[in-house]
């Protein structure tokens, strides 16, 4: 059950990094919703490798075909697989570590796991298997289109490098304007050309993602266990090279007193009850209270680098590894889509959960 995320639209992603291929199987999504393969592509696109010189060369086209689930651009309600045929593996990349653990990879304990490790790209543990995410999260937008629910997430900060400004101080249709997907030009540009040093030097950098979700209702998510922060924090942590979930203030929040971070709740001109501020990012009660949900996600340095590193082989002796085949120097202007994907899931989710608590 660990590759299955979803209580009512549940997704199943399946594949390798060097496998034939890699899909996704989506079971309860509603009947009757306009299949759009053109959208599907899009995110796709915007997650492949081989973008621009600060991400992996590797060439993917991640063209998807549709084995099931849609009727003459309909979705049916049965399960839909969607797979998506892997084309530029060089596995022989991977044949120096086939004994040998990389630092901070899931080589090791992978292999402490199951006995067994596919080496070649890491197998399973590849970020090569978001992409049937991606293409799951575009089938959720879908859904969500109906309800008006908009999903952007952009690049906030690469290392050290922060964009100091809020969501809302920004124009968020211009995320893929650039390469690194940050929707401040001038930031932008500081942001690719330190990648492209690290590039350079054959190291890696992290980062953090913003999330923005716009027009969700109240009353969407689950109490107690399913909170909805919750299954957002647990589905941006499954994210390859994330660190770190944070919604609403934040870690910042522990700063104020409690009458600095209550949100005021008024009422509307249209009798609608909103908050003045938006410290709860949208959730209180692990509930949708209307306003916008914001949240960040952190990114670890990518754990293979270009840059000879100590480590142990199968058998615990001390070797040398060196990395070596197409790799990101920076996961984020790729990991966006991801951001988005994940944050459709959830959202799709809780709300057709919430359709079954009330008549």
């Amino acid at each position: 059950m660990s590759s299955t995320y979803g209580k009512i639209f549940k997704i199943s992603t399946f594949g390798e990094s060097h496998g034939r291929a890699i899909g996704v199987v989506v079971d309860g999504c509603p009947a009757g919703v306009d299949f759009d393969e053109l959208s599907i592509q899009n995110e796709l696109d915007r997650r492949k490798p081989g973008q621009s010189r600060i991400t992996t060369q590797r060439k993917e086209a991640d063209s998807f075909e549709v084995l099931s689930g849609v009727f003459e651009g309909k979705t049916t309600g049965t399960p839909i697989a969607l797979v998506i045929f892997n084309e530029d593996q060089k596995s022989k990349d991977y044949a120096h570590i086939a004994d040998k653990f990389r630092p901070s990879h899931a080589d090791f304990t992978y292999s402490t796991k199951y006995g067994v490790r596919d080496y070649r790209g890491g197998g399973r543990s590849s970020a090569r298997e978001t992409a049937a995410r991606v293409a799951a999260g575009a089938l959720a937008k879908m859904v969500l289109n109906y309800h008006g629910i908009e999903i952007y997430s952009y690049v906030s900060q690469v290392g050290a490098m922060k964009l100091n400004k809020s969501y809302q101080e920004l124009d968020l249709s211009k995320i893929d304007d650039n390469a690194v997907r940050c929707p401040d030009a001038e930031m932008a540009e500081k942001m690719f050309n330190y990648i492209d040093q690290v590039r350079k030097d054959g190291d890696s950098i992290g980062g953090v993602i913003t999330g923005v979700i716009k027009n969700v209702p109240a009353g969407w998510g689950e109490p107690v266990f399913d909170k909805l922060h919750a299954e957002l924090g647990k589905a941006m942590l499954s994210i390859n090279a994330v660190k770190g979930f944070e919604y609403g203030s934040g870690f910042d929040g522990v700063e104020l007193l409690g009458s600095q971070h209550n949100d005021a709740f008024y009422t509307d001109d249209n009798g609608k009850v909103k908050t003045k501020t938006n410290h709860s990012g949208g959730i209180q009660g692990g509930i949708s209270n209307g306003e916008d949900i914001y949240f960040r996600v952190a990114f670890k340095p990518v754990a293979t680098i270009m840059i000879d590193q100590d480590s142990v082989n199968a058998a615990g002796e001390a070797v040398t590894v060196s990395g070596k085949g197409r790799h990101d120097p920076c996961v984020l202007p790729r990991a966006v889509p991801i951001v988005d994907a994940m944050s459709a899931l959830v959202l799709v989710d809780a709300m057709l959960r919430a359709r079954v608590n009330r008549l």
